[in-house]
């Protein structure tokens, strides 16, 4: 992942995740999900899960939304995105997806794949938007409720701006 910090007029900025970011994140995580990840399990994505990527995106430097994925071989899991309640409809969590597909592209990444509930339209038309196709259907994914969750994939293509050279 990139160690420098994009930043553009909004004052939006994406940097990789430090464990020092796990309490930011907790208040994101509890925000946005019903089944949220633990401290722990964080902990553990960033020391030891060679595989893990994970993402801060900063407003004028506080936390507003992060994202993971795993790489593997040349497909990249998404495990969580997320952005806080009162920064969603400004299309930051499209912002957010972008900057984790560039991402699994400049690592080598070929594809994209991630689940989410079948009763979540709003993600499911955002990752439609980004080129994200339903796969098929995990039955009762979600410990919660058992909710069945919907399979999408979608190809990255290669990173043509490592190439632009100014």
């Amino acid at each position: 992942m990139e160690q420098e910090i994009k930043q553009d007029a909004e004052g939006l900025t994406f940097r990789p995740m430090t464990l020092e970011d796990i309490p930011a994140v907790m208040v994101i995580e509890h925000d946005a999900f019903t089944l949220p990840w633990t401290e722990e399990a964080f902990r553990n994505e960033l020391t030891h899960n060679h595989f893990a990527r994970y993402m801060m995106m900063e407003w004028d430097g506080e936390p507003v939304g992060y994202a993971g994925m795993w790489t593997v071989i040349d497909e990249a899991h998404v495990t969580n995105i997320a952005v806080l309640s009162p920064y969603r409809g400004r299309k930051w969590g499209e912002r957010l997806l972008l900057e984790l597909m560039k991402t699994a592209s400049q690592l080598g990444m070929k594809r994209m794949t991630l689940e989410v509930r079948v009763s979540n339209r709003v993600a499911q038309n955002l990752y439609m938007k980004m080129g994200f196709e339903p796969a098929g259907l995990r039955k009762g994914y979600y410990s919660d409720n058992q909710e069945d969750a919907m399979i999408m994939w979608a190809e990255l293509f290669p990173d043509r701006s490592q190439n632009a050279r100014g």
